[in-house]
């Protein structure tokens, strides 16, 4: 069989962009290694029209129930794609051992968590260190927590992390929190979090359990603080290697460059979400990518045909 779309992602824009092309009537397979994307990680979305409330990992179970509610035109492969190449007016995907031809590629392929990178780190993951509050959080309760990183979700994870703990410091290498207005005052007006500015961590200390991190620079006196848990939320880096394999155009960040219409420099490839080079990323405007990027697809594969 060839399929019309190859959408590679299964978050808030590839499964978007799959409600989408299965309504333009395209045949599309949707190959994802982590259903629901960084998203099922999110304790709490507020800002999903229609939706005041929701954790990230109902939110992607609705969105994929609506993604597969078009068994005649959906399929969704649990895997991971090595490869992409384009064979005159078709590309050829190698996923896992199976190749599939397809007559256009969407790629969601989103962002993965970034690392400090500094000692015991790595030695402490899963033994206090973690990248993901909702999935550990829990497992603080009553204890001294440390939150690395000032964008919006660092504080909502923050927020999440004081139901948890004891206390949360927030230790942030600049002078202010970039959070949105709402999490920044909910931030402020929580008495567990502390914000401990100009800061970086440079080692993290523990035999079997983290014990405490040390500083850079003196805090109440000393660069050693004591922790019991300690999260690391600095950003992401983009998931572009299929990206980089196909010749399409990356930006210094490492992000795919797409025009207004999910485009890449590549014909009959588009991108959207969090791999792509928009500014403001946030899960309504990559799934509204990934709607363009299907309306995309089925343009291309019109002019293709004809």
């Amino acid at each position: 069989m060839i399929y019309d779309v190859l959408i590679v992602g299964g978050g808030a824009s590839g499964y978007s962009a799959a409600v989408y092309a299965a309504r333009f009537g395209l045949k599309t397979l949707i190959v994802t290694a982590e259903r629901g994307g960084l998203l099922t990680k999110t304790h709490l979305v507020e800002n999903w029209p229609g939706e005041k409330r929701i954790s990230g990992l109902q939110l992607m179970k609705k969105i994929e129930e609506h993604a597969l509610d078009y068994p005649d035109q959906v399929t969704l492969l649990d895997g991971s794609v090595k490869n992409i190449k384009k064979e005159g007016k078709t590309f050829v995907a190698f996923v896992d051992d199976t190749t599939y031809t397809v007559k256009s590629v969407i790629l969601a392929t989103g962002t993965k968590r970034k690392e400090l990178g500094i000692p015991g780190e790595k030695e402490l993951y899963g033994k206090g260190v973690s990248y993901c509050a909702t999935c550990d959080g829990p497992f603080f309760r009553n204890k001294v927590i440390g939150v690395i990183g000032g964008s919006d979700s660092a504080a909502k994870e923050a927020l999440l992390l004081s139901e948890y703990g004891s206390k949360v410091y927030i230790i942030y290498r600049k002078e202010k929190i970039r959070a949105e207005p709402i999490n920044a005052k909910r931030v402020e007006e929580n008495s567990k979090i502390e914000i401990i500015n100009f800061t970086n961590v440079v080692k993290v200390n523990g035999e079997n359990m983290i014990e405490s991190v040390e500083l850079d620079k003196e805090y109440n006196g000393s660069k050693t603080l004591a922790l019991e848990g300690l999260f690391i939320f600095i950003g992401q880096i983009p998931q572009n290697d299929l990206a980089k394999q196909m010749g399409v155009k990356l930006n210094e960040q490492g992000e795919v460059i797409i025009d207004r219409n999910s485009k890449t420099n590549v014909e009959g490839v588009f991108a959207a979400g969090d791999i792509a080079d928009a500014h403001f990323k946030q899960a309504i405007t990559g799934a509204s990518e990934g709607v363009i990027a299907a309306f995309g697809c089925y343009d291309h594969i019109q002019h293709i045909q004809k």
